[in-house]
């Protein structure tokens, strides 16, 4: 390291409220809210809270380590429609963590097939749940900031490199804030049993995990400037918690999903008198969407909105390379749906 560096401990460089906001918001809607909404709520409410309380507990490690690094809480990031809010990011000498932080109750059991399944206890009977990976849902945050900061890169050769190191360079670490949760994953494959940490090992584990790095430590500049430019990312989302319980101000018409005027929507059948909205594809793909929006966690039109799924009607790309001549059809998108759209848009219906 270099002698003029000064960063000897942990930096709260970017400290996040939003969590509690939105618990505040969700109690002042609570008490205006109508019966039929607040069972919702208040079950939302607990899981925010338990969250709130997870995020405290890493964050009270992470500031508690001696170690030196820069600590990012609660980034939101956007890359071609795609969001991630991510807990916290970690820049060390080495290595940056992005963390996922769950507070769960209950055991957790990780199956040989990445399957995770809690059982809890309530009035003495013992019940089992699938849950949704957190390590898969991390990961697509790291998917989504590897993608930002390769785009940030100016040149093929720097962009090259970047790939090379990315997997050296940031690690996915899910945190299990609740220490009386029950781990068993024996079975399970290494690679996914070593992204799962209690949180009173965090800090041992990040330690380890630099001590065996390879890479050459970053000065106190480069760890600020990465600081900076993720900070320069966040894009924090606007919540309608209203309009997520169905709950709808009076005098106000409910809003419709956005769509993007660029796009040129021609009838689908002319000679059928067919609309595009009773074309079997149009179901096909729009029952596509809403699986992907509740699997992500998601709005269905961040997937792909009315009017691209009128154009892939009308259209119909048969390759990855048509597709991508759709407006809002970047290359994360196409990774991450092009073949399923194909595939359907291919089917005979």
């Amino acid at each position: 390291m270099g002698f003029f560096n000064t960063l000897d401990k942990p930096i709260l460089y970017r400290e996040s409220d939003a969590l509690s906001k939105q618990i505040a918001e969700l109690q002042k809607l609570l008490e205006e809210a109508p019966e039929s909404s607040k069972k919702a709520i208040r079950q939302d409410l607990r899981l925010l809270q338990y969250g709130e309380m997870g995020e405290k507990t890493v964050r009270y490690e992470l500031m508690n380590s001696f170690m030196p690094m820069l600590i990012l809480e609660g980034l939101e990031l956007d890359y071609e429609g795609l969001q991630a809010q991510i807990d916290f990011v970690v820049i060390t000498r080495k290595v940056n963590f992005v963390i996922e932080c769950k507070n769960l109750y209950g055991d957790l059991e990780l199956s040989p097939e990445g399957n995770f399944v809690r059982t809890v206890e309530l009035d003495g009977w013992r019940r089992k749940e699938g849950i949704y990976s957190p390590i898969t849902q991390n990961q697509r945050h790291l998917d989504i900031l590897k993608a930002i900061r390769k785009e940030s890169k100016g040149n093929l050769i720097l962009k090259m490199m970047f790939e090379k190191y990315f997997e050296e360079n940031y690690k996915s670490v899910v945190v299990l804030a609740n220490l009386k949760t029950v781990l068993r994953g024996g079975k399970a494959p290494r690679e996914l049993r070593d992204q799962l940490i209690r949180s009173d090992q965090l800090i041992r584990h990040m330690k380890a995990v630099n001590e065996a790095s390879k890479l050459e430590p970053s000065k106190d500049k480069q760890m600020y400037e990465l600081a900076e430019f993720l900070l320069s990312q966040h894009k924090p989302r606007e919540r309608d918690h209203a309009a997520r319980y169905g709950i709808i101000p009076d005098n106000t018409e409910p809003v419709e999903e956005p769509a993007e005027k660029d796009l040129e929507v021609s009838d689908v059948s002319k000679d059928s008198g067919q609309s595009v909205e009773e074309h079997p594809l149009y179901g096909a793909l729009k029952a596509y969407r809403l699986e992907k929006s509740r699997e992500e966690g998601v709005k269905a039109y961040f997937i792909f909105n009315n009017a691209q799924m009128e154009v892939l009607v009308t259209k119909k790309p048969r390759t990855l390379e048509d597709l991508g001549q759709i407006s809002g059809f970047g290359p994360v998108k196409l990774e991450k749906y092009g073949e399923d759209i194909l595939a359907i848009l291919n089917q005979s219906l």
